[in-house]
């Protein structure tokens, strides 16, 4: 099983591109989804969170208020690491669980983790290839800014958490560049994608006979 890392920044694009990987036949599993996931009321990671910050930080149904929780954590750092604290070995869990049933069902899956702060939590070596999705910085501050309706400080300040893209794309195996269209971008998944099925066949090759 080939395991990659997709990762990127804030506006790049990068939840885009991991679905062209999922229709292109590989395994997708989100970091996104499971951080939400780890959070939901009752869970641990939510009753740690709830404890720390307090009842501000949730709606009425008792769910996260995200944008509130994102206006603390990314105004101070030391809330943000007690945030990451709290949300992500429970992410970690799930995504082994995960890892060890597309394993089971097809040891040869190509299987991407789309995880945003890949080179940040320093989870490089884990990995046997990782794909960055490039913007250049001005691009992520605007497409974020629109999306999530933001302001520019805003994406700013979530930006200073993140390190900067030029960096990344320096440590990456793969970069693709999603300035462009939909077409240019999803052939460029296409042509990664096709190398990736030859690295995982050869990566089977490569073991050692039992």
């Amino acid at each position: 099983m080939l395991v990659v890392g997709l990762t990127g920044g804030i506006g790049s694009g990068k939840s885009a591109v991991a679905e062209m990987f999922r229709k292109e036949g590989a395994e997708v599993i989100d970091f996104d989804y499971l951080a939400r996931l780890v959070v939901e009321p009752g869970k641990p990671a939510w009753r740690d969170i709830v404890e720390h910050f307090g009842m501000r930080i949730l709606f009425p149904d008792k769910t996260l208020n995200r944008s509130v929780l994102a206006e603390i954590v990314f105004s101070d750092e030391e809330s943000r690491k007690a945030l990451e604290g709290f949300t992500h070995p429970r992410i970690f869990e799930a995504r082994d669980a995960l890892l060890k049933r597309i394993k089971e069902k097809d040891p040869l899956s190509v299987v991407i983790i789309d995880f945003p702060l890949l080179f940040e939590l320093g989870l490089r070596n884990r990995l046997d290839e990782v794909i960055l999705v490039y913007v250049p910085r001005e691009i992520q501050i605007e497409r974020a800014a629109n999306r999530d309706n933001l302001s520019r400080e805003a994406v700013e300040k979530r930006l200073k958490a993140q390190m900067p893209i030029e960096e990344k794309r320096s440590l990456s195996d793969y970069v693709i560049d999603n300035q462009g269209d939909f077409a240019e971008t999803r052939a460029q998944v296409h042509r990664i994608m096709l190398e990736l099925r030859k690295l995982s066949k050869q990566k089977e090759a490569d073991l050692p006979c039992s």
